[in-house]
């Protein structure tokens, strides 16, 4: 949830429209289960409240398919990286067997944003998504790049403050208090779903 700080950043607020949203839940995956964990409950809360306004949801998977396509995050992680296969790859169990329905799409990608090398814009604009809703790990890596790419691609952009996480409160706050300022509109579980009840 945005602290008190953060609220002072948040001037602008905003429904999303379930009529041209998606969710994106970003790298709930067995890496970053540590961080994932505590906000697994509103992860989930999130996934079924869009769920019940016919929002389409779409999961993503950070991982490398070989040594030789890690770029710059190699280098800046000296080599911690999750690879393709491996069990720190794979999508949460707590999301994975209970949750992604087979008409739902994983997105695989390598580096921080989920636009990245992927075809995701393209399936948002086949469907008439012109909003998403960002919730997952980590809060000011990929679910911030992810956010901030999206609306540089004209996306409106709604981010969770009690569904996203990381490793310390100071750098989610810090994410929050960007995002809020010039990329998003903030949302949490209670606004969220009195948001999408009132459309």
């Amino acid at each position: 949830m945005a602290s008190s700080t953060n609220r002072k950043y948040e001037t602008r607020n905003r429904d999303p429209n379930p009529k041209i949203a998606a969710l994106l839940v970003v790298d709930m995956q067995n890496y970053f289960s540590s961080m994932a964990k505590p906000i697994l409950d509103n992860a989930l809360t999130t996934i079924d409240l869009c769920r019940r306004a016919s929002i389409p949801v779409f999961f993503t998977r950070h991982l490398h398919k070989s040594p030789t396509e890690i770029g710059m995050l190699g280098e800046w992680w000296n080599g911690d990286l999750i690879f393709d296969g491996t069990v720190d790859s794979e999508i949460m169990p707590e999301i994975d067997r209970q949750v992604i329905k087979p008409d739902e799409e994983i997105v695989e990608k390598s580096t921080y944003s989920a636009f990245q090398n992927t075809r995701l814009q393209e399936k948002l604009v086949e469907i008439g998504v012109e909003e998403v809703i960002v919730i997952g790990v980590m809060t000011n890596l990929c679910c911030e790049t992810t956010a901030r790419e999206a609306f540089v691609k004209g996306f409106r952009v709604f981010f969770s403050t009690d569904a996203t996480a990381t490793v310390n409160q100071e750098l989610h706050d810090a994410t929050i208090m960007n995002l809020a300022y010039g990329f998003a509109y903030l949302v949490d579980c209670e606004r969220l779903g009195r948001g999408l009840l009132r459309n």
